[in-house]
C-alpha cells in the first residue's frame, strides 16, 4: 500500500495557476520608456527664456566684463558703446570675444517693441550665441 501511494503521488500533476508574475517584460518596457524620456526631455525645454521688466527680485551680481547688447526705445541697437543697428547679426558674428564665450546679455528699454527685442535675440542665436540673458531693472523690495 505504501508503494501504491508513492507511485500515485508521483504521477499526479498540479492543475493550479502560476503564483508568480513574470516581471522581466515589464522591466524591459520601463527601461525603454526611461531611455525615450531621457532623450526627449532636453528637446522639450528649447525656447527663449524671458525675464520681464519690473520684477520683484534681488539684484543680480553682473560681471562688468560680460558682453551687453542695448536696445533703446527708438530701436537703436548697441554692442557696448558701438551702434550696430544696421547689421546686428553680421556685427555679432564678427565679434571674436562673442564667438569665443558664446554668451550675451540683452538690455532693452521698457518701451521698446517686443518684435525689436526678438529680432535682436534671433540675430544673436544666428551668430552662434548659446547663453542669452535678459537684464532688467529690479524693483527693490523693502
Amino acid at each position: 500500500m505504501a508503494m501504491s501511494g508513492a507511485a500515485g503521488g508521483r504521477g499526479r500533476r498540479r492543475l493550479g495557476g502560476m503564483n508568480e508574475i513574470n516581471v522581466t517584460p515589464l522591466i524591459d518596457v520601463m527601461l525603454v520608456l526611461l531611455v525615450i524620456f531621457m532623450v526627449t526631455a532636453p528637446l522639450l525645454t528649447t525656447g527663449v527664456q524671458v525675464d520681464l521688466p519690473k520684477v520683484k527680485s534681488a539684484p543680480m551680481q553682473m560681471d562688468d566684463a560680460k558682453l551687453l547688447v542695448i536696445i533703446t526705445a527708438d530701436e537703436h541697437v548697441y554692442l557696448g558703446k558701438d551702434e550696430i543697428t544696421a547689421s546686428v547679426e553680421d556685427k555679432l558674428k564678427a565679434n571674436a570675444r562673442l564667438q569665443e564665450e558664446k554668451e550675451l546679455y540683452v538690455q532693452a528699454d521698457e518701451n521698446v517693441k517686443y518684435g525689436a527685442v526678438l529680432r535682436v535675440m534671433a540675430a544673436a542665436r544666428g551668430a552662434g550665441v548659446e547663453k542669452l540673458g535678459m537684464i532688467t531693472d529690479p524693483l527693490v523690495v523693502k
